[in-house]
């Protein structure tokens, strides 16, 4: 139990170190993680602390003592009378609420849907009082515990409202709406939401994963030396048992880590695949704007040698290729819709241009995010691929470094959001 609770503990860390953070208007469809802050038109009021929130738990125990007086018999089979005193906090009220949420970073807002997450708050209220105090009954139960000593601990945990998060879960595909969300998802192995920062979480499951296998390693020892001294009174016999454990719980350890690296490298390989399939989606999505916004220039074009340069660069850039592979490549239209905007100033009262040009200015802003992306989750596996002991599990996967995007003058739209009230 303990090697299997080390080895998830050792995967965990794996996928947050593993996982570039994504930006809002960069998160299509699988894992992503995303920091930003906490936002919400209708946040909650928490139970106790009374803040705005999108998350809080509250709990209020009663202490309690008495005395108990039981029998014995002792070592000489004498009937013995003993008195022992017991004392505690036992829970007397407790909820919790959440509600989806949007987080927020510079470059806009994303859904989350917070049911089945693990959850990370801060605590927002800690207070003991007795019956003096009004908090005691009013936000604790009317009647008392039995043996109770009149003191009531009151805790509260929260996110609160333009908190900084971490998250870490499967992205979707929104119903109501063209967009992505964050939501628990069977099939994906974590879902995290958290006021701890990126390296505090990771951190957490380094120091998990050495504790069990620190006890897994002891308890090993353990068992040798328990059938050494069965075997024998002999100090070889009392020490080959435990060397054995030890040799035998190392080399398990050994291949658990080669395991564990093998797979962390195929997925990243697959992530680098998907963060280029999520570029060719929005190159997608381009191309289906293009030939319409072709037909609105053409339809206001004089037989300018200009205009024809644009829309044939138009036409161009509806194409691309893979990075590191010879072919036509692609970078952003927005220069050269601003051109043509400026060339013909009758499209500006036009409502189909302007409607395509806004269109396709959130497609090339989607356009760098996953590029950004790309060059992200590359640039990670590539170093990743350099790194010792690491490099030679990955001559075993038999993976290669990646070809980076360069750069293209790709147009970022500010996004300005205000959902706070």
């Amino acid at each position: 139990m303990w090697f299997f609770t080390a080895f998830l503990n050792l995967r965990h860390k794996r996928t947050i170190d593993n996982l570039p953070t994504s930006k809002t208007q960069g998160v299509f469809i699988g894992l992503a993680e995303l920091k930003g802050t906490a936002e919400s038109e209708v946040p909650l009021v928490s139970y106790l602390a009374g803040s705005n929130c999108i998350y809080y738990s509250w709990k209020v125990e009663e202490h309690w003592s008495r005395t108990v007086t039981e029998t014995y018999r002792d070592g000489k089979g004498h009937v013995r009378t003993r008195t022992r005193t017991e004392s505690g906090w036992k829970t007397v009220g407790q909820d919790s609420r959440l509600i989806p949420f949007y987080i927020k970073d510079e470059t806009g807002i994303l859904r989350i849907v917070p049911e089945g997450a693990k959850i990370q708050a801060n605590t927002v209220f800690n207070q003991t009082c007795n019956p003096g105090n009004a908090l005691y009954f009013e936000k604790g139960p009317a009647g008392e515990v039995s043996n109770s000593t009149h003191q009531r601990r009151f805790t509260e945990a929260a996110i609160p409202l333009h908190a900084m998060l971490y998250v870490l879960g499967q992205a979707r595909e929104r119903q109501d709406i063209v967009a992505a969300e964050i939501a628990q998802d069977k099939a994906a192995s974590m879902f995290i939401i958290s006021t701890r920062s990126e390296k505090q979480i990771s951190t957490g499951y380094s120091r998990w994963f050495w504790f069990w296998f620190a006890l897994g390693l002891l308890i090993s020892a353990g068992s040798g030396a328990g059938g050494g001294w069965l075997a024998g009174t002999e100090i070889s016999l009392i020490w080959r048992p435990i060397v054995e454990m030890l040799i035998g719980y190392l080399l398990l350890l050994l291949i658990t880590y080669i395991w564990t690296t093998y797979n962390s490298f195929i997925n990243l390989h697959l992530r680098v695949e998907q963060a280029w399939s999520q570029v060719e989606v929005q190159l997608k999505r381009r191309n289906d704007l293009i030939p319409n916004l072709i037909k609105v220039v053409d339809g206001f074009r004089l037989h300018e040698s200009e205009t024809q340069k644009v829309i044939a660069e138009l036409r161009k850039q509806a194409e691309a290729t893979p990075p590191g592979v010879k072919g036509p490549d692609f970078r952003g239209l927005w220069p050269v819709l601003q051109i043509t905007f400026e060339h013909y100033p009758e499209l500006q009262a036009n409502q189909s241009f302007l409607n395509l040009q806004h269109s396709l200015t959130d497609t090339e802003q989607r356009i760098a995010l996953a590029r950004d992306y790309y060059n992200e989750i590359a640039t990670f596996m590539n170093n990743r691929l350099e790194m010792i002991p690491d490099r030679y599990v990955a001559i075993l996967a038999r993976l290669h470094s990646s070809t980076l995007m360069g750069a293209a003058d790709f147009e970022r739209a500010p996004v300005n959001v205000n959902l706070a009230k």
